[in-house]
């Protein structure tokens, strides 16, 4: 289905904030306090309490003076299905969705407002990164998100591939987009990639604002981030079967990857180190890129440690993805 654009309204922009909501109080008080720092305050937001056992009603109270919130509660059932909930009681004309652990710079609903006064888009996607403030691991994390040497060049952080797939924790689009598809869907991972693919597959138009990035607190426990990024894998495989020609050879590159980590470490470890040499060298890769970015020693080392996890999981993921289906 084709839409015509011509007839999109490119000014008067009202923005509406969405941010899905699970057990993260703590983390949604940071949001808030960025958001209440905005120099652009012109702005509704909407809280969607996802079923949470930990709610953070309360938090959003405090914050009531200083920003025009609204606090939503439903029943647990998933980050698509409750920014639909809150885009059903938005009163903007442009959506914008950011997840619970982000921090927002003061600079981003004035960048946003901007770019798409000045360029118009039905649908944008931003970066992310890790502040400076940000703990030492969820810098790594960050540095194993983002890099070139990573899966970096396969997410939403820049204009790779043949069109732009913007990524929820840092995602707009416009009210007739959501009318027109819908909205998310009910997948629990790869929701917003499923999103995006049916923008595009719509006629609407994506970009990336690279100006309008968000700082993401991802999480700093391995054994979460590998389950994360392990779910992320397994949903490429959902999306090829919902999207048949989505899937790209560039996807199963981690799964590559685990395949070729498990066959180097066999005879590594059964006396022949020689075949670690590899594994060791791409080690070293990781590191110098993470010093040079980061300008951190430690952050360096945990580096190797994030994206060797973030690797493993996405691939092992993907391949076990492939097993089920």
């Amino acid at each position: 289905m084709e839409v015509n654009n011509n007839n999109l309204t490119r000014s008067g922009i009202v923005l509406s904030l969405i941010v899905p909501v699970y057990n993260r109080p703590a983390e949604v008080r940071e949001l808030l306090t960025s958001l209440a720092l905005q120099t652009d305050p012109d702005f509704e937001l909407l809280i969607v309490e996802d079923g949470s056992d930990v709610p953070c009603d309360a938090i959003v109270r405090e914050f009531a003076d200083r920003l025009n919130v609204q606090y939503l509660s439903k029943p647990n059932s998933g980050p698509g299905p409750s920014r639909n909930f809150g885009a059903a009681a938005a009163k903007g004309n442009y959506f914008v969705f950011l997840d619970s652990d982000c921090v927002i710079p003061p600079g981003y609903v004035a960048c946003v407002r901007s770019r798409l006064s000045a360029a118009w888009v039905d649908a944008f996607g931003g970066p992310d990164a890790a502040a400076p403030d940000f703990s030492d691991m969820q810098k790594a994390v960050s540095y194993s998100m983002t890099s070139f040497f990573t899966t970096g060049g396969i997410r939403g952080g820049g204009e790779k591939m043949d069109k732009f797939y913007p990524r929820s924790f840092n995602m707009g689009f416009s009210r007739e987009v959501f009318e027109a598809t819908g909205g998310f869907s009910g997948m629990r991972y790869g929701e917003d990639i499923d999103m995006s693919i049916r923008i595009l597959e719509y006629g609407f138009q994506t970009a990336l604002l690279k100006e309008a990035f968000v700082y993401h607190k991802r999480r700093t426990s391995l054994s979460a981030f590998f389950r994360q990024v392990y779910h992320s894998g397994g949903a490429r495989i959902d999306l090829q079967h919902r999207h048949p020609g989505s899937l790209k050879a560039v996807h199963a590159l981690p799964a590559i990857f685990t395949i070729g980590c498990a066959a180097i470490l066999l005879p590594g470890l059964l006396g022949r180190p020689v075949w670690l040499t590899p594994l060791g060298l791409y080690a070293l890769i990781l590191f110098a890129d993470s010093l040079r970015v980061t300008r951190s020693f430690k952050v360096a080392l945990l580096s190797i440690v994030t994206s060797y996890t973030q690797l493993l999981g996405y691939g092992s993921g993907f391949l076990a993805g492939m097993l089920k289906k």
